[in-house]
């Protein structure tokens, strides 16, 4: 199975550069001559693409929500997810493409790879200093109040990275405390990604072959009517997001 790695993950490889440098310009125009709702469709078209990308490589997708109706499309909403690879970014994109997502990325990758800066400068995501604990704290507030005014949804990986061998890292509280005190109307999400980890378990080249990922919805908490304190809110949405993680 390795062996046969080797050609897939070039031909994958290729088929990536292709797609986001053939959007590059399209989210461009997109954003420059109409404006974000069309930037908006031209992102999740991307993410339609680079999905059928990792086909390429047997990569599988499942999404469930058996919660749709308990998640409003007209307020705010702050996706907390387990965080296994970059390959978690996508498939939350497209299949959540509803909630209008808006990242919390670090700073490096604002430049220098095509399409996917260019959305995380101007699609309204959020890029931290992850040495800079002030200018972190105060990006993330920036950007609640974004989300907030313009009821879209905030995505946020708490462990702080990505979990390489599937086994969750403790949550990092701050941020998603400055979300949840900014933006005290916001619906949480609690989602769980499965196996994203495996399209890395070689390394980098060859990719692994075969994976299929899942993104489950957990059952979504509306903050203005928890009762608890916020420690108690982060305990009950880390356990919820961990306990469904296959190890």
């Amino acid at each position: 199975m390795k062996i046969l790695a080797y050609p897939l993950t070039a031909l994958y490889a290729l088929a990536f550069l292709l797609s986001i440098c053939i959007f590059h310009p399209i989210l461009w125009i997109s954003h420059r001559v109409f404006g974000n709702n069309a930037l908006q469709h031209s992102v999740n078209a991307l993410q339609f693409v680079l999905l059928r990308c990792l086909n390429l490589l047997g990569t599988r997708f499942t999404y469930t929500n058996n919660f749709e109706n308990e998640i409003p499309n007209d307020s705010p909403l702050i996706i907390v997810s387990n965080h296994q690879s970059m390959y978690d970014i996508s498939p939350i994109l497209w299949y959540m493409r509803q909630y209008r997502p808006k990242f919390i990325s670090k700073k490096e990758l604002g430049s220098g790879i095509p399409s996917v800066s260019y959305n995380l400068r101007h699609g309204g995501s959020a890029l931290i200093d992850r040495k800079n604990p002030r200018q972190a704290i105060r990006a993330i507030h920036d950007f609640s109040y974004f989300i907030k005014e313009n009821n879209f949804a905030a995505v946020i990986f708490p462990e702080g990275t990505r979990s390489k061998d599937g086994y969750p890292k403790r949550f990092q509280r701050h941020g998603l405390q400055t979300l949840i005190k900014n933006i005290p109307n916001a619906t949480i999400v609690p989602l769980t990604v499965n196996n994203s980890w495996k399209t890395l378990k070689y390394g980098k080249f060859p990719m692994g072959l075969g994976a299929h990922i899942t993104l489950t919805i957990h059952k979504p908490i509306n903050l203005s009517t928890f009762t608890g304190t916020t420690d108690t809110l982060i305990d009950e949405i880390e356990h919820t997001v961990t306990q469904s993680i296959n190890h």
